[in-house]
């Protein structure tokens, strides 16, 4: 049997998943958490195969929990489930480690075929993300530009993110002023949020 840990903040989808993989005659989920930060502690007790990760939990992100099983369990395989098909994310889930990713919208009969595969030793990416990561790139952000503009996502004054992050107001507007020409937004909150859909931040 594939032991399988699902890692889901919605108590409802993540009753489901387990009702749906639980008809697959291999399968068995082994434990069931609503927090990213609970993922490693529960992966150490009951030592699943696979992981299902959300991107979306509070405590920590399917991206740091991904991180963490690969550093700490390598022997378990993550899988990224999201809602969010934004290449930057499949990226980012590549650079930590994760065996997979995968839009939550698949049928289950591929999410089952994805986690055997992944047990293989396969890496499993849903291929419209893939091209689409493929198409856009890298990020264009330096690690410095993102941080500014992580800060400026709720609308912080230019003394506010200066502050939060120790640099002075003159180097703020200048990453952000790059920031926001890279993104081809007009202000820092717009260049935000389309760095956030593109998953670069």
């Amino acid at each position: 049997m594939i032991r399988v840990l699902v890692a889901e903040d919605q108590s409802m989808v993540r009753g489901a998943l387990r009702a749906l993989l639980e008809l697959e005659p291999d399968i068995t989920v082994v434990a069931e958490v609503g927090r990213g930060d609970e993922v490693l502690a529960a992966a150490r007790e009951h030592a699943p195969d696979v992981a299902l990760l959300d991107i979306e939990m509070p405590g920590r992100d399917g991206l740091e929990a991904a991180r963490e099983l690969a550093a700490e369990l390598p022997g378990v395989r993550a899988v990224v489930l999201t809602t969010f098909g934004r290449p930057g994310f499949l990226r980012r889930a590549m650079e930590v480690g994760a065996a997979g990713f995968l839009v939550k919208d698949a049928p289950v009969a591929e999410l089952a075929r994805s986690i055997r595969a992944v047990v293989a030793g396969e890496r499993v990416i849903d291929r419209e993300l893939a091209a689409a990561a493929l198409a856009i790139g890298a990020t264009p952000l330096s690690a410095r530009e993102a941080d500014v503009l992580r800060e400026a996502a709720d609308g912080a004054t230019v003394a506010d993110i200066a502050r939060r992050l120790f640099l002075s107001e003159g180097t703020v507007r200048n990453y952000l002023s790059s920031a926001i020409g890279k993104t081809g937004a007009r202000t820092r909150v717009e260049a935000a949020r389309v760095a956030a859909d593109k998953g670069w931040l």
